[in-house]
């Protein structure tokens, strides 16, 4: 296996496992502030995924995910 994939893969595992994690301090979170923590959540590990572990694709998958989480309305039609 590339060594390459593999530490994207484990980047991502430890990604997705960290944000599980703290997911579970969300409980008392507003709807909007869970979204965003989750939108976050997901498009770190997409912008790692996409990018090959690189650190700026993360932090950016991240903010982008996050901006997009927080403006979900699921109350909305």
């Amino acid at each position: 296996m590339n060594k390459s994939l593999e530490y994207t893969r484990y980047a991502a595992l430890s990604t997705a496992l960290l944000i599980a994690l703290a997911a579970t301090g969300c409980g008392n979170m507003s709807r909007r502030d869970q979204n965003t923590a989750v939108g976050a959540g997901v498009g770190g590990v997409a912008g790692a995924v996409l990018t090959g572990g690189s650190t700026v694709g993360t932090v950016g998958g991240a903010v982008i995910g996050g901006v997009i989480g927080n403006q979900v309305d699921p109350k909305k039609k």
